[in-house]
């Protein structure tokens, strides 16, 4: 009696902007791509042309760290590389690390 009983307001609630809602989503993706993505694509077409323009005489550093001089591109895929003298082993292309050119001789400044 001394207590009404209280009853809720009958208004219009906005229906959620569904591409507000997107939005964060849309925003992490973005930063992933520009982050972590497309660094990745760079360094890999980087290592690939790596890969694909070694020739014989090149000195090469293999993923478990040897070093050796290449004595023959055998197709595609394998290369042959001397790691001592008289020592040859065969090596997948896509476990090379780094590519030395052909040393160059030294400048004689006399």
């Amino acid at each position: 009696m001394w207590i009404s009983p209280a009853y809720a307001q009958a208004g219009e609630v906005a229906a959620p902007n569904p591409l507000m809602q997107l939005a964060p989503l849309i925003f992490i993706m973005v930063i992933f791509y520009f982050l972590l993505i497309r660094p990745q694509m760079t360094a890999r077409k980087k290592h690939m042309e790596m890969v694909s323009n070694v020739r014989r005489g090149d000195t090469v550093v293999t993923a478990g760290g040897v070093i050796g001089k290449v004595t023959k591109v055998l197709d595609d895929n394998e290369i042959m590389v001397e790691i001592a003298d008289n020592t040859s082993v065969k090596i997948v292309k896509q476990t090379l690390t780094d590519v030395r050119n052909k040393p160059q001789p030294a400048a004689n400044d006399q």
